[in-house]
């Protein structure tokens, strides 16, 4: 891996596939193709042992699962929605790995293959869809922030948390994830300016995944997302997002390059989202079946396992461990989704301040005596 720099070059967008093919426009950094083969690139590698390419491969594969069953939990009506990651499971657990102990990450609300690359439970993640807490996992334990739903805001928070990093004086960096769809809003760019000038140890990884819910990304952007990075005086690199080699990759040096004291850098991994955007959400009224049939034949996971069993890495006994390993996690994420207890009416008073106000705790005594006039009241 090179230090990156302001030009970095980064096989052509894929015809077709939501985004424009503009003339002389760079290609992605690709070391796994979607045939499975490795291949080389001049600017960046990643030394992978056999032991954590089956790692690799097992942290897709059980991601996925989750994210099935989470989907399924929402449409039988246990979940209030959910945010799928299918197809996005490359960039998430690739990003994930190359993550130091003590870096931070901050997620959007579809980061769930992040998520559990960094030890948070499946479950603490689906109590916060399911709607009986905030999100149940502590972000200084895991190195993970809590999901933000409010687009792009957790931009500013990851700068931030990078600002007080470099005065700190501490050797570690801070991620920061968002859509293709947040790099429009205010609260993104100013994440960017102030990043850039102060050189915050901060690398914001954007997955184009070509829809900002239903708006493709040609009505977004003129040019490709990385290109933007100029602007703001920092590097921008263009990543095969279904790629997890890749990603690993690319992730690594940028964060290796903040920790360095070399500031910022704006990572675009080039993937797709092959769900909806949340289960609320039709995809089929503004884009093509063949659209989506096209990037299934680049699908993340695939082109891992046939690099594994062609390179004899992995066995037909090992895949089927996996497998076997994705329906226990099924199993207890459904068990578990089904046990989860109601909070407290009163709990939405409890946790607000350190020690409750006067007027908080009046509503809290109204909101009491309201319910109390109903059957079987409220516990308090």
């Amino acid at each position: 891996m090179t230090a990156l720099s302001h030009t970095t070059e980064v096989v052509d967008p894929v015809p077709g596939a939501g985004a424009p093919h503009l003339p002389g426009q760079p290609p992605l950094v690709q070391l796994l193709t979607p045939e499975g083969e490795r291949v080389e690139h001049p600017d960046y590698s990643v030394d992978v042992g056999d032991q954590e390419l089956r790692a690799l491969y097992r942290d897709l594969v059980l991601v996925r699962r989750w994210d099935v069953e989470a989907t399924a939990l929402q449409r039988q009506g246990e979940l209030g929605i959910w945010a799928s990651l299918l197809g996005q499971e490359a960039a998430q657990v690739g990003a994930g790995h190359a993550l130091a102990a003590d870096d931070m990450a901050f997620p959007t609300y579809r980061e769930h293959g992040v998520a559990w690359v960094r030890g948070v439970d499946p479950l603490q993640v689906i109590s916060l869809f399911r709607g009986v807490d905030a999100g149940g996992w502590d972000p200084v334990a895991t190195g993970f922030n809590l999901y933000t739903v409010v687009i792009g805001a957790q931009t500013l928070h990851a700068t931030g948390y990078a600002m007080g990093v470099q005065r700190d004086c501490a050797e570690s960096a801070v991620l920061a994830f968002l859509g293709d769809g947040a790099t429009s809003q205010g609260e993104v760019n100013e994440a960017m300016i102030w990043a850039s000038s102060l050189s915050a140890p901060v690398v914001f990884f954007c997955q184009n995944n070509q829809y900002a819910i239903s708006v493709p990304i040609e009505r977004q952007s003129r040019v490709p997302l990385y290109q933007r990075a100029a602007g703001f005086g920092f590097p921008g690199v263009r990543v095969d997002g279904n790629d997890v080699l890749a990603v690993l990759a690319v992730t690594r040096a940028a964060l290796a390059a903040a920790r360095d004291g070399q500031g910022p850098t704006f990572i675009e991994a080039f993937t797709y989202r092959m769900g909806a955007h949340t289960t609320s959400d039709d995809p089929t009224r503004y884009r093509l079946a063949s659209e989506l049939e096209e990037w299934k034949l680049r699908d993340p996971i695939a082109r891992v396992k046939a690099y594994l069993a062609r390179s004899g890495i992995a066995d037909a006994d090992f895949f089927a461990a996996i497998e076997a390993e994705g329906d226990e996690l099924a199993a207890r994420i459904r068990k578990g989704t089904l046990d989860m207890p109601d909070p407290a009416g009163t709990e939405i008073f409890d946790h607000v301040y350190a020690e409750m106000p006067p007027p908080l705790a009046a509503q809290r005594a109204e909101f009491v005596e309201y319910h109390a006039g109903f059957e079987g009241g409220v516990e308090r």
